[in-house]
């Protein structure tokens, strides 16, 4: 890369700050990495230098509710007049929030759509590209299209409202919760009938109007949707839906799935530290009486 090319910054150094900083680097680009941990600690105000900021850190969910705290945190390093990314996953609307408490710097989101295993894969082989901006302002879209132009090309690129980029990630991840549910639904079925799953898994691998890539109810060691993301993003989406559009029947069906995640989760003992954190531990006893 040349030296007028940006100096690109990365908040948090998980597996998605991590592989994205990587691939920057990779690329040619000049990258500096802050996390918590060294050795990155020492790179905390050097944030404020560069020009682009992706922020990659935890946005929790917890008996409380949804907590972007370390998010807000992490905006306030970002230099007056720089743009700012977020790839953490955030409610709809908290972009818009986040840049109104934030004005001096040009903020965006960006989601990923990374598995933990194959993160490094995923980064430099995109099926999409997402930016979403909270204001229609020539600022921020000639920021997203100096964002979309330094992310590693996609067969798909999308510029939208910050809005609909939150739901584009909402719709990725609860649809994978919702898959393992139903894979689940049907194994419990299969376990009454005392039916071989092998051949039902393989019409499912074999059918192209299903998406079967959750298709296996038994995965890493346990039953239901568990994970860093799923947990905690779909109560965090259930709790929104509740706040904001207020119909009984779609919180009920959003409660109902909680309820049997849980339920699946804490009979097979997978992610119960998860849990616990994002539900607490009078929850995972109510899904277990559920289960009876």
């Amino acid at each position: 890369m040349g030296a007028k090319e940006p100096l690109i910054g990365f908040v948090g150094q998980g597996y998605v700050g991590k592989n994205y900083a990587d691939d920057f680097e990779n690329r040619g680009y000049s990258v500096i990495r802050y996390s918590l941990e060294e050795p990155h600690i020492a790179n905390k105000d050097l944030i404020k230098d560069c020009d682009v900021v992706f922020v990659a850190v935890p946005t929790p969910s917890t008996p409380k509710g949804f907590d972007v705290r370390i998010v807000d945190t992490a905006l306030s390093l970002v230099g007056k007049g720089k743009v700012a990314v977020i790839k953490s996953t955030i409610v709809p609307g908290m972009t818009r929030k986040l840049q109104k408490k934030h004005p001096g710097i040009a903020l965006m989101f960006c989601p990923e759509f990374l598995s933990v295993a194959t993160a490094a894969y995923d980064v430099a082989n995109p099926f999409l590209n997402v930016v979403g901006i909270p204001s229609n302002s020539a600022k921020h879209k000639k920021a997203a299209k100096l964002v979309l132009g330094m992310l590693k090309k996609a067969p798909e690129n999308i510029m939208c409202t910050s809005e609909e980029a939150e739901l584009i990630k909402y719709a990725h991840n609860i649809s994978g919760y919702m898959q393992i549910l139903t894979f689940n639904l049907v194994y419990d079925l299969a376990e009454h009938f005392k039916a071989d799953w092998g051949p039902i898994q393989r019409a499912i691998e074999s059918d192209p109007l299903i998406c079967n890539r959750y298709a296996n109810p038994v995965h890493k060691g346990g039953r239901g949707a568990g994970g860093f993301c799923f947990i905690k993003d779909m109560a965090a989406f259930a709790r929104h839906y509740e706040e904001t559009v207020r119909e009984k029947a779609g919180s009920a069906l959003l409660e109902a799935a909680q309820l049997k995640n849980i339920s699946l989760l804490a009979a097979s003992r997978k992610d119960l530290d998860l849990l616990e954190g994002v539900y607490g531990a009078n929850m995972i006893q109510r899904a277990k009486k559920a289960r009876r």
